[in-house]
């Protein structure tokens, strides 16, 4: 496992974890809906989180769905310790990466990521494991910033030149590419605005019920 000095992410996120619900209210508020409203979740689903950083996607899905069952993963130590103060016992938070999921093929009815994609270093293979851990006919749903926005487009050249944590945005069709490169042929992708200035977009791909 890499540690603060080696990773960045690391680095960054634990200063941050402390301020991070406060700091940033709105948008998590924000993304956390939009990712809800494209899930198929059901009342005894079993949903992985992939960067879930302080937890508030989880929190919120338990509050609402008892029954299911959740785990979540984040590189951040510092994150994961504010998630499990906020979550029942049951979920399952572990500390690791996309691209290193440790949990067996299909385990899963839904992997979802919110707000993350964007510092994953190697998009392809972090794809490939998310849809690994997902049984046949389950799904994949990501929320992540849209660079077909001008603001997005504009944050992203930025913090490329000035983040060492920050990877990409990508714009819609990259993303289906990407999509389809991880062997996704079809994926339902939306693009919307969370304020007048700041853009998303949620897609959702169902893993095929044969391979």
């Amino acid at each position: 496992m890499k540690n603060a000095a080696a990773d960045p992410v690391i680095a960054e996120y634990s200063e941050a974890a402390k301020e991070y619900d406060r700091k940033w209210s709105f948008y998590i508020e924000a993304t956390v809906r939009e990712t809800l409203s494209r899930l198929p979740m059901r009342a005894d689903s079993q949903l992985l989180d992939v960067g879930c950083g302080t937890g508030e996607f989880l929190s919120r899905l338990a509050m609402q769905y008892p029954g299911a069952a959740l785990a979540g993963i984040d590189p951040v130590p510092a994150m994961l310790e504010i998630a499990q103060g906020k979550l029942p016992g049951q979920v399952q938070l572990r500390e690791g990466y996309a691209n290193a999921l440790p949990w067996p093929d299909g385990s899963f009815d839904i992997v979802a990521s919110c707000n993350m994609f964007h510092y994953i270093t190697h998009p392809i293979p972090a794809l490939q494991e998310m849809e690994r851990v997902l049984r046949p006919g389950g799904t994949l749903v990501i929320t992540d910033w849209c660079d077909d926005y001008l603001a997005c487009k504009l944050c992203n050249i930025y913090l490329r030149m000035t983040k060492r944590s920050y990877y990409k945005t990508y714009r819609e069709r990259e993303f289906r590419a990407l999509l389809q490169a991880a062997g996704h042929a079809e994926a339902s992708i939306d693009r919307y605005k969370i304020n007048w200035l700041w853009g998303m977009m949620t897609a959702v791909v169902t893993k095929r019920s044969t391979q």
